[in-house]
C-alpha cells in the first residue's frame, strides 16, 4: 500500500437495490472511515467504474473494493463480481457479497468465482472492520 493511500480514505463501492439496506451499509462503512460511493444496481456501479454501455469514462477512480448484496434483479451480486473478476481494468479490485440469506452452496459459488468474503446482513461493524484486511493485502 503506498502512503498517499494510508493518509486518505479507503473507497468503497456498495452496491444495493434497496433504498433502506444501501443507507445503512453506507452509514455503516463511514462509520468505520471508508469513503463511500452507492449505486442501486450492478450496472450502475458499473458505469461509475468506467465499464459498461453507457460509461465512456471511469466517475468513481479508485475504488478499493466494492460491497454488493446478492439478491438484486438485472444482475445479481454474482453477475458483478463475475464481470470485474474476468476484465483486466477492474479485477484487481476486491469484491466482497452480501445477503440476508444463508444459502451455503450460494455462498460457496461467489467464494469460488472469487468474492473475498461473504457477509450475512444485517451487516455489523466487526464484518466492516475485517474488510480492512482485503484492502490492504
Amino acid at each position: 500500500m503506498s502512503a498517499s493511500t494510508s493518509r486518505e480514505k479507503l473507497h468503497v463501492l456498495a452496491v444495493d437495490d434497496g433504498a433502506v439496506d444501501r443507507k445503512m451499509v453506507e452509514k455503516l462503512l463511514r462509520s468505520c472511515s471508508f469513503r463511500v460511493t452507492t449505486a442501486e444496481s450492478g450496472k450502475r456501479a458499473l458505469e461509475l467504474l468506467g465499464f459498461g454501455d453507457d460509461s465512456s469514462y471511469c466517475q468513481e477512480p479508485n475504488v478499493n473494493m466494492i460491497v454488493t448484496d446478492y439478491c438484486m434483479p438485472e444482475m445479481t451480486g454474482l453477475d458483478l463480481l463475475k464481470i470485474v473478476k474476468e476484465s483486466s481494468t477492474l479485477r484487481k479490485i476486491p469484491v466482497v457479497i452480501m445477503s440476508s440469506e444463508n444459502v451455503p452452496s450460494r455462498i460457496n459459488r461467489c467464494l469460488e468465482e472469487g468474492a473475498e468474503e461473504f457477509l450475512l446482513k444485517p451487516l455489523r461493524k466487526s464484518d466492516v472492520l475485517r474488510l480492512h484486511n482485503h484492502i490492504m493485502r
